[in-house]
């Protein structure tokens, strides 16, 4: 038996289509986290130039480890159990006190940040700073992750000065900074919600570790108005600054010419504009109603009395 003849192509419909082009999007790259270390290097700096600012050795006979440390050596246990210097000089470098701040040295709501009441406070923010930061960090850059650590650090000043109703609180320390990052962190968890495996799990888990560190502002003398305030600043905060692409979308500078994409997603989804849009308001609203109540308060003590006949 012969072979039969080849099929001759179909003229009609002519040469098959191209095929459709391929494309892939290249993998994000992590940023280089250089703001956190250097942050963890200012606070440690800042806390060595506070000791030798306090000079234990020049007040005291009681120093903690002056033989190694000298002018250095923290104050006795007595009068400060977290291994650090006296109040008069965290009040002088700048600790967050609401009398000081309503007579103008408005400065403090910031510097209070970069002070630390010993070095046990100092390492416990630390650890909690390079655990949560660095990978923050990576994941958006220097820019965001500075900017939510200086707002939140901001609210969480402001929070603690309102809720000090006899102005005599001495506040110190990077704490509502940090809160500020895990409010960030279950935010940024929300509004991204599209993009993560393991949705449930992951919002549970941060949960409980925002509430267990909350449960330590219960202590004795631990400023709970301070993470408070700065929970809720990096709270409303990532909603803003913290969004991520929804699933699916594709950069139009990585799509090649000639690909018809037939279903087309938008960078964002609705939900996500709409949280940052009421975050950012809610936002504003409570800094200037937070500011302005500091100031309205402090004109109210300093009008004198006056006697009406």
């Amino acid at each position: 038996m012969g072979k039969r003849p080849p099929i001759p192509p179909d003229i009609e419909n002519g040469p098959p289509p191209p095929a459709r082009p391929q494309f892939r999007p290249p993998i994000p790259v992590p940023w280089v986290a250089w703001l956190v270390p250097l942050i963890l290097a200012a606070n440690f700096i800042t806390f060595a130039t506070t000791m030798y600012v306090n000079d234990c050795p020049a007040r005291s006979d009681e120093c903690i480890l002056f033989d190694v440390l000298g002018r250095l050596s923290f104050q006795p246990i007595k009068e400060n159990m977290l291994l650090g210097p006296s109040i008069p000089t965290l009040r002088k470098l700048g600790a967050l006190e609401r009398r000081l701040v309503e007579e103008g040295e408005k400065w403090r709501l910031i510097s209070c940040i970069w002070l630390h009441g010993g070095f046990l406070h100092l390492l416990a923010n630390m650890i909690s700073l390079m655990c949560i930061g660095m990978r923050l960090e990576q994941e958006f850059g220097f820019l965001r992750i500075g900017a939510l650590y200086m707002i939140s650090g901001l609210g969480g000043s402001l929070m603690s000065c309102l809720t000090d109703s006899q102005g005599e609180r001495v506040s110190v320390g990077a704490s509502g900074a940090l809160f500020g990052l895990l409010g960030a962190m279950l935010s940024e968890l929300i509004t991204n919600w599209t993009i993560y495996e393991n949705k449930c799990t992951a919002l549970m888990t941060l949960i409980l570790i925002i509430v267990l560190n909350l449960s330590v502002g219960f202590l004795p003398r631990v400023d709970n108005s301070a993470h408070f305030g700065g929970f809720l600043a990096g709270f409303f905060l990532g909603f803003v600054i913290l969004l991520r692409p929804q699933y699916g979308y594709v950069n139009p500078k990585y799509i090649p010419s000639g690909y018809d994409m037939k279903h087309k997603k938008s960078k964002h989804k609705c939900y996500q504009h709409i949280l940052r849009f009421t975050s950012l308001a809610i936002l504003l609203a409570g800094f200037g109603a937070g500011y302005s109540k500091l100031l309205r308060e402090h004109t109210i003590q300093s009008m004198p009395l006056r006697e009406f006949n």
